[in-house]
């Protein structure tokens, strides 16, 4: 009996750990992580998100390693960086056709899970069919 392991398990912990982090993002709470634009505007957000959603943002703050950094992108747009921010909360983001090009570079450039793995191939088709391709919901 006194060898005997028993799993508990949380149901919804997974949708739980998503809508907390989202609330936390909303009203900034807990943030330790200030993410600017070239424009000046910027968000404020949690390292431990950015982290695992993003290699680059993983690898800057293991390298530097400060209690709370201000990461200055000076060639991503406010909007984009709202629509990746969101991406990398939510797990899904809604974005204009005409947005589709740059945010993908740049979701490239930063390394974010799903959307820097999207193939040249996968871009052409949304620029010959000026349809949402499902691609860009898929899920990792």
């Amino acid at each position: 009996m006194g060898n005997e392991h028993y799993c508990l398990r949380w149901s919804n912990h997974q949708s739980n750990l998503l809508g907390v982090f989202s609330e936390l993002l909303q009203e900034e709470s807990l943030v330790d992580v200030t993410i600017a634009c070239a424009e000046g505007a910027s968000i404020k957000a949690h390292k431990v998100v950015l982290s695992a959603c993003s290699s680059y943002f993983q690898n800057l703050f293991l390298e530097h390693q400060y209690k709370y950094p201000i990461v200055i992108l000076k060639d991503v747009n406010i909007s984009e960086l709202r629509a990746l921010v969101e991406f990398m909360y939510k797990g899904e983001v809604n974005v204009e056709y005409s947005q589709l090009p740059s945010l993908l570079r740049t979701a490239e450039t930063l390394q974010i899970k799903g959307l820097a793995d999207m193939t040249n191939q996968d871009i052409c088709l949304m620029d010959n069919n000026k349809a949402l391709i499902t691609n860009i919901n898929k899920r990792i």
